[in-house]
């Protein structure tokens, strides 16, 4: 069975999507539908920003939820997902594919998103660091251990790599601690905030009145989401989900372990690189066929 699996925040890349805009007519169609939703255009930024424009949070997320979700919609009667999944903002896409969200709706909320976590960064100084070549167990035992500060994990990509998001002094005690405890490597991200944290649930408490009121339809497959890495179908239970994951660890190596005993044996990821997803999934289980789209 083939699942699809759509990246977050750090898959942009200069000239996103141009090839597709000038190559395709139904693409050309749903991103001047975009600019349109948007009240701005997004592809002017796109297609001609710079690397420092495209990383502004409030252009990456729309930009690479528009990039994936329109590569999964040309794609049209070749799209037959048995599951979806997403990478914290890739989880929007992942429902927007699965039809749980409409196009346009999908694209509002990302956008919602984005800016209600730039102004949450700004309202404190926090960042992220990675954590690499630690057990899991041990990470949490040691972000647990700073009491004076916020330090969390935030996302637990594969065996061995584990983010954790803080306040900038947490991550600065966090990061000693870390490797006198035997990482093998620690390095702070050049990230806007601390993601995936309480540090977002300022962004939380304004994204949750448009999720509730955003209508969400039963999808056409399981979505896989990042909360908890199991299979959901009820609107509600995504609905609930959705408002959690801002302030809730993406636990995305559970997830690629769950969908592979849920019987996946390929996944494809649409959009980005088509790197950063199937990089990850190979050291989650090497024995699984990637592909990208």
């Amino acid at each position: 069975m083939k699942a699809y699996v759509f990246p977050g925040q750090g898959s942009q890349f200069e000239g996103m999507g141009k090839e597709l805009y000038e190559s395709n007519a139904q693409a050309k169609e749903l991103f001047e539908q975009a600019n349109e939703s948007l009240g701005w255009r997004i592809t002017d930024v796109m297609f001609l920003g710079t690397k420092e424009e495209l990383t502004q949070t409030k252009v990456t997320q729309p930009a690479v939820f528009l990039e994936s979700i329109i590569r999964a919609k040309i794609a049209g009667a070749d799209f037959q997902p048995a599951a979806v999944a997403g990478h914290s903002l890739g989880e929007f896409t992942a429902l927007a594919a699965a039809g749980a969200l409409s196009f346009e709706a999908a694209l509002l909320l990302v956008s919602q998103r984005a800016f209600a976590m730039q102004k949450a960064c700004e309202l404190a100084e926090s960042t992220m660091a990675a954590v690499l070549g630690m057990e899991d167990a041990e990470v949490e035992r040691i972000c647990a251990a700073i009491t004076e500060e916020m330090v969390v994990p935030a996302n637990y990509n594969t065996p061995g790599q584990l983010v954790i998001s803080g306040s900038k002094k947490g991550i600065e005690l966090a990061v000693p601690l870390l490797e006198a405890a035997g990482a093998k490597r620690v390095v702070v991200l050049a990230v806007g905030g601390a993601f995936h944290s309480p540090f977002m649930k300022p962004a939380q408490d304004e994204l949750s009145e448009a999720i509730q009121a955003a209508h969400i339809a039963t999808p056409i497959c399981p979505v896989y989401q990042n909360v908890h890495a199991q299979a959901v179908t009820d609107p509600e239970l995504i609905r609930a989900n959705l408002v959690a994951q801002l302030t809730s660890p993406v636990r995305w190596a559970q997830t690629i372990e769950n969908m592979a005993a849920a019987g996946i044996t390929e996944f494809v990821e649409v959009g980005g690189s088509g790197a950063v997803l199937r990089g990850m999934i190979r050291k989650i289980n090497r024995e699984i066929l990637t592909s990208a789209l």
